[in-house]
């Protein structure tokens, strides 16, 4: 069995347990990577699921830092979410994770949202073709309308399209347990129309999910890396102000993508980086459906996360919105995405 062989990756030593975020926060050893493993294989073993057994799976935001770290090369984010698609297979998911499946698959976004995902754009006017096209996501479309605005506008110039009737990449889904092919199929089948070669994204959830849940194909950028290939035909200006930058988790260790934004920073203001950054950078708390499901720990996460910013920075700049709003709940200081510097 494939997720046998996953689980028993794992060797048992600890290691996870110095630096996983909900386990420093709750404490038990069934909420941390090893405890996770542990619980998973009780269950494919036969143990009976009960709701301890289901909290300790769905409590996990999959920042994947106990996969960076682990010695062993276990991969506890993907134990986990095999794990929770067995309990949605069984009819165990949890109530708010089902019912954040059942709005995105009736309405194309998990917010609840009725109104159009391009109520920000101002010329509705679209080519029919194009060869890149910008993925908006669901927490910039409904959220953060002014980041959607400013990301086209900076994107535009370079043959840079929107789809027309955009809806959910599924990352919410898949990593909660649903399935989320039907949105998935929904936006290739406009992707292909189009005929689209890149899709460009500047929300870390939906960089992970193009990336591991649509054809192979497709180039998956994330905006800071196509920005800073033309940065010279940008009219970037030197802001005297000092910043520091979060890691989206799914942005840089899940897709390996660090240095561009800090390029584009260095390029408008001073840098200085958080107590924890790059591959061992803390998480944001709201990921993997934490925040949906477990708003007080996603919180204690994203308080624990601000407490490691430098005193002399001014701002807080991350490239993901899941991580702007979660952290701005707890930050004394503004925390702005990274296109608002450009």
């Amino acid at each position: 069995m494939a997720d046998m062989r996953s689980v028993l990756k794992c060797v048992h030593c600890g290691t996870c347990r110095a630096y996983c975020p909900v386990f420093e926060v709750l404490g038990w050893e069934s909420t941390n990577a090893r405890g996770r493993v542990l619980i998973y294989q009780g269950i494919l073993e036969g143990l009976q699921i009960d709701d301890s057994v289901i909290k300790t799976i769905t409590t996990c935001t999959t920042c994947g830092l106990c996969e960076e770290i682990c010695p062993a090369g276990a991969a506890p984010p993907s134990i986990v979410e095999n794990a929770r698609k067995y309990l949605a297979e069984k009819g165990l998911q949890t109530d708010v994770h089902k019912e954040l499946c059942d709005i995105a698959i009736e309405k194309g976004n998990p917010l609840d949202e009725e109104k159009s995902r391009l109520h920000w754009l101002e010329e509705p006017d679209l080519p029919e073709r194009a060869e890149y096209v910008y993925f908006v996501g669901c927490m910039n479309s409904y959220r953060y309308p002014e980041v959607a605005k400013k990301t086209f506008e900076l994107l535009k110039p370079y043959g840079v399209s929107l789809l027309r009737d955009e809806v959910c990449c599924g990352s919410p889904l898949e990593r909660t347990g649903s399935d989320a092919s039907k949105l998935i199929e929904h936006n290739i089948k406009q992707i292909r129309e189009m005929g689209a070669h890149t899709i460009i994204t500047g929300c870390a959830g939906c960089y992970a999910s193009f990336r591991k849940y649509y054809p192979d194909d497709l180039k998956i950028l994330h905006v800071a890396e196509f920005l800073i290939e033309r940065v010279d035909s940008l009219d970037i200006k030197k802001q005297d102000i000092i910043v520091s930058y979060h890691d989206p988790c799914h942005l840089g260790r899940d897709g390996g993508v660090y240095e561009a934004p800090r390029d584009l920073i260095r390029k408008a203001t001073t840098l200085v980086e958080m107590a924890s950054h790059h591959e061992t950078s803390h998480c944001c708390g709201g990921g993997g459906g934490v925040r949906r499901g477990y708003p007080e720990l996603s919180l204690k996460i994203a308080e624990k996360r601000i407490n490691e910013m430098p005193d002399e920075a001014e701002l807080l700049v991350t490239s993901c919105p899941l991580c702007r709003s979660n952290l701005e709940q707890v930050c004394k200081k503004r925390v702005i995405d990274l296109v608002e510097l450009l």
